[in-house]
């Protein structure tokens, strides 16, 4: 009996403490803007344009949560973050949620209390050397200076890769990819090192790109994607299942130009409940029913916000490789809307 009372006492406990957490969702609506963790600036993925507008694939996920919750697709705050700095800045609730090419490991979920709401980009890290080095392989790397960002998986993944191959190097310190450019270009180190799509965003950015080559090595796992604080579900939930809607949105064929079209109703029973035509998915994330189709209407479904940033008509000139839809032979799926 007494064991029966201390639980019950434990689940009391329990519910009021859970209760006493604030809402990430009622702060970002008493604020009325979305505070988003996004890089330094990173082309194709996170940059302000001429005009200081924030534009690229992962900004594009900030705009899509702002319109389901808010309405408002520029209802953000884009707070630029470094490797460094991106975790204290989401612990400490100065953002509500972080999209910056930020790589799915085992400690950052489990130790230090993040959750990851799904991949959006799947990755791996390369090298970049100038075509003058006269490097044809990272094997061919030993002895080299190697520009590296601190903060990162970036740093261990290097360590191991060189440890592993019997190879010494030199780091250089760097913090953001400005930075990272800048030494890279001025001869501070012979190879500059980070996740493929970070390289192919760098290159694309210099005056003479074809004055560098990507090596072909790829040395690690790289899955990218948003990611938020443990302890509030239903916002991790808000966050995941917009990114889960922009993957569905384009396996089913729904795109920023039809998306209006078919939210009068189709006989598809799942793009149904996905834009509020049948069910209560909304209600069910504490939003209304047509959280998604705003979502939706802002970039595009995720086919169409990867071409229109990172695609191979871009200057990064990135094929869909391993973020191809599931049905493509790509890793890109999202469960299902029921």
């Amino acid at each position: 009996m007494k064991k029966s009372v201390f639980l019950g006492a434990l689940t009391i406990a329990g519910l009021a403490a859970t209760a006493s957490v604030a809402s990430t969702l009622d702060d970002v609506k008493a604020r009325g803007k979305l505070n988003c963790g996004v890089s330094t600036g990173l082309v194709g993925f996170a940059a302000p344009d001429a005009n200081g507008r924030w534009n690229g694939f992962d900004v594009a996920v900030c705009r899509a949560v702002a319109a389901a919750v808010l309405g408002d697709s520029d209802a953000v705050n884009f707070v630029p973050t470094t490797g460094k700095t991106r975790f204290t800045a989401l612990a400490s609730g100065e953002v509500d949620m972080l999209a910056r090419n930020t790589t799915w490991t085992f400690t950052r979920d489990v130790d230090l209390k993040f959750e990851f709401v799904g991949v959006n980009y799947y990755d791996g890290q390369g090298f970049m050397v100038p075509k003058s080095l006269g490097v044809s392989s990272a094997k061919e790397l030993d002895g080299a200076t190697v520009c590296i960002q601190t903060g990162t998986t970036t740093e261990l993944n290097l360590a191991d890769y060189f440890r592993s191959n019997n190879m010494s190097y030199e780091p250089v310190p760097i913090e953001t990819n400005a930075e990272a450019q800048q030494q890279f270009l001025a001869g501070a180190c012979d190879t500059l090192t980070t996740d493929a799509s970070g390289l192919a965003a760098t290159r694309a950015a210099f005056e003479n790109p074809d004055d560098f080559v990507v090596l072909p090595e790829i040395i690690s796992k790289e899955p990218l994607g948003p990611l938020v604080r443990h302890g509030d579900n239903q916002w991790g939930d808000i966050v995941r299942w917009v990114l889960n809607g922009l993957i569905s949105a384009e396996e089913l064929g729904i795109t920023s130009a039809n998306v209006d079209e078919l939210a009068k109703g189709t006989n598809n029973p799942e793009i149904n409940r996905m834009l509020g035509t049948e069910g209560n998915l909304g209600e069910m994330l504490g939003l209304d029913k047509e959280w998604l189709i705003r979502a939706i209407k802002v970039s595009g479904n995720y086919g169409e916000i990867f071409e229109a940033n990172i695609g191979e008509k871009t200057p990064l000139g990135l094929s869909r490789g391993l973020n191809a839809q599931w049905t493509e032979g790509g890793l890109i799926y999202s469960p299902p809307f029921r």
